[in-house]
């Protein structure tokens, strides 16, 4: 009998790196070799395909993968009928939101999409931009692009739809955005009949229960202090807590410790106003993974 086992599509590209890496965060050792598209995995029981974000939802929605991580942008541009499970947004290279935009040359006469009725548009995610036409009641000759959108306005075209990070390169290009198509952030998705296999839908919830886990420790830490009995009503009333702080016993019963867990954005605000308010031995610890 062929053992199950769960197959899951890690995106090549520009997710690749972070998604390697949120695997490892979350306890499992991804390996991606240069050459192959099969990456290895310690865990006999789950298969990785390396497919391009692009193609992604597509093969989950035909039940070729099982599960996978890709862009809400290529979700919606395949129109792929997929279960949507998770949004993965985390405070890491590619993972936060891009924007779709609609630019053109700066200067030009092109300043809404009102303006392009019956003009010549360029974009790689031509249902995306078809159904922004559509929306706003605009027809135009939509024109597939096969990379560097940025540089064909104004002559290959009147206008550009294309995914923005920082707008550098629309700068460095003299474009200027017109609309906001699309604000998209890595999404965790599943196919409907997985979800319905008992064993498979195990597994991904056990899966998803861990790289959430991870996202969720990745702007937080834990704080740790020693504190006198008489502060301790100081110190709560200092601390903001992601669930109730603890209190344990020490060895000297005049002292407890207290720890918390906390944004890492605020450890430098708190930990002077803890000192202050009688904490002592203040310690800040990494967090892999936090599981509500």
């Amino acid at each position: 009998m062929t053992a199950k086992r769960l197959r899951i599509g890690i995106p090549k590209g520009s997710l690749q790196e972070t998604t390697q890496s949120l695997f490892n965060r979350a306890g499992y050792n991804l390996r991606i070799s240069g050459r192959s598209y099969y990456p290895d995995i310690d865990d006999p029981e789950i298969q990785c395909i390396l497919i391009r974000p692009q193609e992604m939802a597509r093969y989950v929605g035909q039940g070729v993968l099982d599960c996978a991580i890709t862009g809400l942008d290529w979700i919606l541009e395949t129109g792929a009928d997929v279960a949507e499970l998770a949004d993965f947004k985390a405070p890491w290279p590619n993972y936060g939101v891009v924007r779709w935009v609609m630019a053109s040359k700066e200067g030009s006469a092109f300043n809404s999409v009102k303006d392009l009725q019956g003009k010549r548009i360029a974009t790689e995610a031509v249902g995306m931009t078809r159904r922004f036409l559509a929306e706003h009641g605009v027809e135009a000759q939509i024109e597939f692009s096969w990379g560097a959108t940025e540089v064909k306005p104004p002559i290959l075209a009147d206008a550009i739809v294309d995914v923005s990070e920082t707008g550098s390169s629309l700068r460095a290009n003299q474009l200027k955005v017109m609309h906001v198509v699309l604000e998209s952030t890595p999404r965790f998705i599943a196919n409907h009949e997985a979800l319905a296999d008992g064993w498979k839908k195990a597994k991904i919830d056990r899966l998803l229960m861990m790289l959430k886990g991870a996202i969720a420790a990745a702007t937080r830490v834990l704080l740790s202090m020693n504190v006198p009995k008489e502060r301790v009503d100081a110190i709560l009333r200092v601390l903001p807590a992601l669930g109730t702080p603890t209190v344990s016993t020490l060895a000297d019963p005049a002292w407890v410790e207290i720890s918390t867990v906390v944004e890492e954005k605020r450890v430098r605000e708190l930990v002077p106003s803890l000192y202050e308010a009688g904490a002592r031995g203040v310690i800040e610890l990494p967090i892999n993974k936090i599981v509500d």
